[in-house]
């Protein structure tokens, strides 16, 4: 009797094999995490110069933005992570290069993409907020398809949970074992797994809800840049209360908090009251016409 790699116990879902490697090319290993994050970003741009075509704009300042930022936003993301885990790269530098071996943020990209695009549409003389609501939903896409490479990687998850979306991952391949599962292996099959809170799929789920509330509001958008602030508010309201459940946060040191949770709060607050002013100030406007 085989036992699946990982299952999903109160959906009857059983995967047999989920490799991290998909394919080896010349000796090479090709990872699927990889392949996802590169669908990822294929499936923004194309949304991205398709939005831009619809509405008129000049494509090929996308196009060429989109070459800048992908390189930018992997250094970004690399950035991010090492400066937060900074113990593990201490006393081997040549470790912050080592980016097959694992170890990127989204916040980083995040961070890194908008300071670019701030600085791209200063130098090509285009409006940020049109830029931005422009590129916003491809964004969350993107970010909601790249979350499915931590699902191959078998790691991003939370502490126990049993509720309808719970997994099961066997011990033997899991990316590492968090200490509040230490002893509390779930039996399947003759073998032992840790039983979790796919995080993972929440933030998938959240982030797709995201970008179908930004594509069917962007044609009521009050003001340029809404669409931008938006994603703020919906995406950081959801990593809220996501990153809480994780258990490969990183902590910021005496804070004993995990940063990005930290982070998604200021973002979730200065968005929120940004918004408020936006509104209020149009409305006194209005009324004053």
């Amino acid at each position: 009797m085989s036992s699946p790699d990982i299952y999903f116990p109160n959906v009857g879902i059983e995967i047999e094999k989920l490799n991290r490697i998909a394919v080896s090319i010349f000796g090479l290993p090709v990872y699927w995490y990889g392949i996802i994050i590169t669908m990822g970003i294929m499936t923004g741009i194309y949304l991205t110069m398709r939005e831009a075509k619809k509405t008129g704009q000049n494509v090929d300042i996308y196009y060429d933005f989109a070459i800048i930022v992908i390189l930018v936003a992997l250094i970004g993301a690399r950035a991010y992570y090492v400066a937060f885990s900074w113990h593990e790269y201490k006393d081997d530098l040549l470790k912050i290069f080592a980016i097959r071996e694992g170890g990127i943020a989204i916040y980083g990209a995040i961070i890194a993409s908008v300071i670019t695009a701030i600085i791209y549409t200063r130098v090509r003389k285009i409006k940020f907020g049109i830029f931005a609501d422009t590129v916003i939903p491809s964004l969350i896409i993107g970010q909601a398809i790249g979350r499915w490479g931590n699902f191959f990687n078998k790691e991003a998850f939370g502490g126990y949970t049993n509720n309808l979306f719970a997994m099961a991952i066997k011990k033997d391949v899991a990316s590492y074992i968090p200490d509040s599962l230490v002893g509390k292996d779930v039996l399947y099959k003759g073998a032992a797994y840790i039983q979790v809170h796919p995080t993972f799929l929440y933030e998938s789920l959240w982030n797709l809800a995201v970008f179908f509330i930004l594509i069917l509001y962007r044609k009521h958008k009050k003001y340029d840049g809404e669409l931008l602030v938006l994603y703020l508010i919906g995406y950081s309201l959801g990593r809220v209360w996501i990153e809480g459940l994780r258990t490969d946060q990183l902590i910021i040191s005496g804070l004993n908090m995990p940063v990005s949770q930290l982070l998604s709060a200021i973002l979730l607050v200065c968005a929120t009251i940004y918004e408020i002013y936006k509104i209020l100030s149009k409305k006194r406007l209005t009324n004053n016409v």
